[in-house]
């Protein structure tokens, strides 16, 4: 860990821990902050604002800082576009991006179930209704895979799911999960290029930019009173486009945790860990945890605030959506089975999270590696809002009354879970 300047002596800093889990207008500004961000790529510009701003509170909260660095990759679209007669839509590139180079690829386009993949054809993937996120899911792995192996030069994933936007899919660090050019298109925009498809025109696909790998780091926040019982509470900041409803919830209420706790839990040693790389299929808590501090042995509880926290929900209207001041309920609390009982007594009343779910039956999103690494004692939200991973995930997905209540039942779980 590469360790930060001494924090200063802040003598106003337990007031600080005093302005509440639940200050609305702490959380509202927390937002507007990670908002005005702009995008979070992973160890990009807006990635790196995030994390000095944290950085900067936590130091000013007492806690003693550090960088925690590895490498990430990136890429930045020059052109992604898909192109068939006057058809034309732009396509995100499936990350870690292989590129067609600036004068593409052409061939026929082929309906993946429906036309046979011929050799040098680009083979268009429909997924079913879903609100997607990875590219690791049979659902997508499986058909992509397939038609590349039948000889497709690329593949156009149509992400079908409520925000009608293409939408990027997370993928492991390091060599590209798929050896052709793979992008993904609006599912507004296939209709035309499914029709195109029966005419066996050419079709040309174009994905260039620039790309490779760049820094990245986690920020590792630590109260070590010597205690040996560590609480630690751990949420990504970097994501796809702006994804301010995905990880902003999550951030302000790790911000508001980290106030509180450091007044409100005398008796046990803090980390806050807030982590880049969760693109890359939660590369940079996987980093961490690779490193073993702190033990399993050594921690009482281990936390994870992951996507969709608190987003906003939003009614369907034959003129378009409409956002309400209401929570989207597709968020997900998962709980070490002895910890059942504080979870649902915590989150009672509160959409999604009021019917927690068992780690016996496994865990997803940044939960996962810590549960594969040994911690035992573990709680953690995530869940998919409706424009998870969409570039329209912006400030209109967030409300920020929605983030106290989801603050304070992580304060009353965690009381309870560290007085057992």
């Amino acid at each position: 860990m590469i360790k930060c300047d001494a924090p200063p002596d802040n003598s106003n800093r337990t007031a600080t821990f005093k302005s509440g889990a639940g200050d609305l207008a702490a959380a509202a500004a927390d937002m507007a902050r990670y908002a005005n961000a702009g995008p979070k790529a992973s160890g990009g510009e807006g990635d790196e604002v995030v994390g000095c701003w944290l950085e900067e509170q936590l130091r000013f909260a007492g806690y003693e800082c550090g960088r925690h660095p590895f490498q990430t990759p990136w890429f930045n679209p020059g052109r992604a576009v898909l192109v068939a007669g006057d058809h034309r839509a732009e396509v995100v590139p499936q990350a870690p991006v292989v590129p067609t180079g600036p004068c593409g690829i052409a061939g026929p386009l082929a309906l993946f179930g429906r036309d046979a993949i011929a050799p040098g054809s680009i083979a268009l993937v429909d997924l079913p209704h879903g609100r997607w996120s990875t590219a690791l899911g049979e659902a997508v792995f499986g058909p992509v895979s397939a038609a590349i192996a039948a000889g497709a030069a690329a593949v156009a994933i149509v992400t079908t799911g409520p925000s009608g936007d293409a939408i990027a899919l997370n993928a492991p660090a390091g060599a590209p999960l798929f050896e052709r050019p793979v992008v993904t298109l609006a599912p507004r925009d296939a209709p035309a290029f499914r029709e195109w498809a029966v005419t066996g025109e050419p079709t040309a696909l174009v994905v260039a930019g620039e790309g490779g790998t760049r820094p990245a780091w986690n920020l590792v926040a630590t109260l070590d009173r010597g205690y040996g019982r560590w609480l630690v509470v751990s949420t990504p900041r970097s994501g796809w486009f702006g994804c301010v409803g995905e990880r902003g919830p999550g951030v302000a209420i790790w911000l508001a945790l980290a106030r509180w706790a450091g007044a409100a839990l005398p008796d046990h040693d803090l980390l806050f860990l807030c982590t880049s790389g969760h693109e890359y299929e939660n590369q940079g808590i996987r980093e961490f945890v690779g490193g073993g501090f702190p033990s399993p042995d050594a921690t009482s509880l281990w936390v994870t605030i992951g996507a969709n926290a608190a987003a906003r929900d939003w009614h369907d209207l034959a003129g378009g959506l409409a956002p309400l001041p209401s929570v989207d309920p597709q968020r997900f609390l998962v709980a070490s089975p002895e910890l059942m009982p504080h979870a649902r007594a915590a989150f009672a009343g509160q959409p999604g999270l009021e019917s927690p779910y068992s780690t016996e039956f496994g865990a997803h999103g940044e939960l996962a590696p810590v549960l594969e690494a040994g911690y035992r004692r573990v709680a953690g939200v995530l869940g998919v809002h409706r424009f998870h991973h969409s570039p329209k995930d912006g400030p209109v997905c967030v409300f920020a009354p929605l983030i106290p209540p989801v603050t304070a039942g992580f304060r009353a779980l965690i009381e309870a879970a560290l007085s057992n």
